[in-house]
């Protein structure tokens, strides 16, 4: 979409599957329209993307539709700008991440968050894995970050995960 249209739209969708999971329809099957799945894949968002920030913010109390706007704004800049509005073929294992624990400079978690953060720019996130989940909250909050602060950082950072390391480090200092 070339103007922020798509913005409002999207706080429509997100409105209508907070209603639709307190009626009880708590499945990326049976939450979203063909129009709306249509609109999701047309910014870069899948249904379960958005079913698991809706179910976690029913449940945990975020994210924050403004933190989900700010995600799928880098997603769809990314989509467009990065990818040319060509979707990627490749949905990524989960076996290919790294452990929950691995740490680097000391810093358990960071490693898996800077590859969910790659997937989550490229749209192949595997269905059962959340950019924004319950342990990459509080983890950007401790590093006094957010989840699009931290997801632009890797944008900009691309493949060097030094720059990144150091980038967390420093926010985390001045925090």
């Amino acid at each position: 979409m070339p103007d922020d249209s798509w913005k409002k739209t999207l706080r429509e969708v997100h409105s209508a599957a907070i209603d639709a999971w307190k009626a009880g329809r708590r499945s990326p099957k049976n939450m979203f329209s063909a129009n709306v799945l249509e609109f999701l894949k047309s910014i870069g968002c899948t249904a379960q993307e958005m079913f698991d920030f809706v179910d976690d913010l029913q449940i945990y109390g975020e994210p924050d539709f403004e933190t989900v706007l700010g995600i799928q704004e880098l997603r769809l800049r990314y989509f467009q700008e990065v990818m040319n509005s060509t979707p990627s073929s490749h949905i990524a294992s989960m076996d290919s991440l790294p452990p929950k624990a691995q740490a680097v400079e000391g810093i358990s978690w960071l490693p898996r968050l800077i590859v969910k953060a790659r997937l989550k720019l490229r749209g192949e996130m595997p269905p059962e894995l959340m950019y924004g989940c319950g342990g990459d909250r509080p983890f950007v909050i401790q590093m006094g970050m957010t989840l699009p602060s931290f997801l632009k950082l890797v944008w900009d950072c691309g493949d060097n995960d030094s720059k990144i390391v150091a980038s967390v480090q420093t926010s985390a200092r001045n925090r």
